[in-house]
């Protein structure tokens, strides 16, 4: 008899565990509470206007294509990509950087706004390759002993992990100018912190840009999970949508199925949890089972910022900016502490919009377009009152998307609208404390540190996720479900 899946959620990690597990023959059944499948990796609609709802840079895409050629097929039958150039618009107080990965427009970019600069680029770019090679082999494989960091590849990758060093003083040793350290260490808002306490390790998130490109896909990544639960629906594995569960049954010390909200119990062999960490082990996990992430133990971890994000759609184009765009704040280090230490909301927010529809046509209608703007800001941690501050920042932002970002006149072009709060990404998302980046990404919270793959709390259960190893962002959330389909696997006596 077939053995019995049930993947509790159908955001990115569990989508990818699924396809492995049932393309091996495994009886997968996947529970999602919304109506779509995607998670965070999902879409709305507003009207004609078509929005992905978080993630938007398709970046390291020889992982899911890796994980679709495990099951036979290739990514691009499924999906249309784009390849950016440039990759994103950084705008600065005095200049602005159109970083590519093509090596030759970027070395030209690079001395027209910093002089001099190309040489640090260059070893940049040769000694991250280097740490690329070491590190990534080692976020591929799972941390669920001590014994696991002596490993040999784990020891090869020590002289490059820069792990007592921040991002910021990492980038430090190949450029003097502070925002041209910005434009390579921007980059871990991916992971929810800060440039100057994120550990140096993070240094290969600009290189994986640089070094392997930015794409799009038509119609929005929200297209990358759908393609996955059709592979899913193809290996004869199901999907229960609108169909929230509302505990996992453990008996023994044994994950052994789930209840659903509807009161139906389903059993099962193995249990993948693919919900947010912290929501997950607080609203469908029992305090009684949990004896390392009790409540109180949850709220003493550190998680990563949160956001404010405006989905806006127009009845014009923006043809002067570019499909990915950074406008940081004149003094970048105060608004990044404002973030994570103060906990206040900046009078001058750094911020990202995708205007998407320079480069794809399938989101809005002819002529129209859609604008998606993000502000990281502190998760809820923080108690900032949302209901009061949401209407006078919305207004601020649009301010300086008007001023700052040359969205001319945008308010009278609005013609729907939506706002996402921390508060909103907490109770309508189910995301811990609004932390849209999940557990933060500092060294004892990664690896063996982070919550384990397999997971440590009782047996037969797996974590795939931004809450597990190997951490937040897209590429890694897909590591994260191959991991644990690899585990079970095991298990079986199944190889991936």
């Amino acid at each position: 008899m077939k053995k019995k899946v049930i993947v509790i959620g159908a955001g990115p990690g569990g989508l990818a565990c699924s396809i492995l597990l049932a393309n091996k023959g495994l009886d997968v059944t996947v529970y999602e509470k919304r109506q779509e499948v995607g998670g965070r990796n999902s879409f709305f609609k507003l009207g004609d206007y078509i929005f992905d709802i978080g993630p938007t840079f398709f970046l390291m895409k020889n992982i899911l294509e890796e994980i679709f050629e495990l099951t036979g097929r290739k990514l691009d039958k499924y999906v249309t990509l784009t390849h950016l150039d440039p990759m994103y618009k950084l705008a600065f107080k005095d200049r602005t950087l159109y970083p590519s990965s093509d090596e030759d427009k970027m070395l030209e970019d690079l001395e027209k706004n910093f002089k001099g600069s190309t040489e640090g680029y260059l070893k940049y770019m040769k000694k991250e390759q280097k740490k690329y090679d070491r590190l990534i082999p080692c976020l591929q494989v799972p941390y669920g002993k001590l014994s696991h960091f002596l490993k040999a590849r784990f020891f090869k990758s020590l002289p490059y992990l820069d792990a007592h060093k921040s991002l910021f003083d990492v980038l430090g040793k190949y450029y003097k100018e502070d925002d041209l350290k910005i434009a390579f260490t921007f980059q871990a808002k991916y992971i929810g912190m800060s440039p100057w306490e994120a550990p140096g390790t993070f240094s290969i998130l600009s290189f994986i840009e640089h070094g392997g490109g930015v794409y799009h896909v038509t119609g929005g990544l929200n297209k990358l999970s759908k393609a996955m639960a059709d592979i899913v629906l193809e290996e004869n594995g199901k999907i229960h949508t609108n169909t929230p569960v509302k505990r996992v049954i453990i008996e023994n010390g044994k994950a052994i199925g789930i209840e659903l909200e509807n009161g139906n119990i389903e059993k099962a062999d193995y249990v993948v949890l693919n919900a947010d960490f912290g929501h997950a082990m607080t609203k469908l996990v029992s305090e009684s089972n949990r004896k390392k992430y009790t409540n109180d133990m949850l709220k003493k971890k550190k998680y990563s910022c949160s956001t404010f994000m405006l989905y806006l759609g127009v009845n014009r184009i923006y043809d002067n900016i570019q499909h990915h765009n950074i406008f940081f704040a004149d003094d970048y280090r105060k608004n990044v502490d404002e973030i994570t230490k103060t906990f206040a909301l900046s009078s001058d927010p750094s911020f990202y919009v995708q205007n998407a529809s320079i480069t794809d046509n399938t989101l809005a209608p002819s002529g129209k377009s859609t604008i998606y703007v993000l502000v990281p800001v502190a998760n809820n941690f923080s108690k900032i009152d949302w209901q009061k501050e949401a209407g006078p920042f919305r207004d601020l932002v649009l301010d300086r998307l008007e001023k700052k970002a040359g969205l001319t006149d945008l308010k009278k072009h609005i013609e729907a609208e939506k706002v996402m709060t921390p508060f909103d990404w907490e109770n309508e998302m189910d995301v811990y404390n609004g932390a849209t980046f999940n557990l933060g990404h500092n060294i004892s919270q990664m690896l063996y540190y982070r919550p384990h793959n397999e997971f440590e709390e009782f047996k037969n259960c797996y974590l795939v996720g931004g809450g597990t190893h190997p951490g937040s962002g897209l590429p890694t959330i897909y590591e994260s479900g191959r991991i644990s389909a690899s585990l079970i696997l095991q298990k079986e006596g199944i190889e991936l």
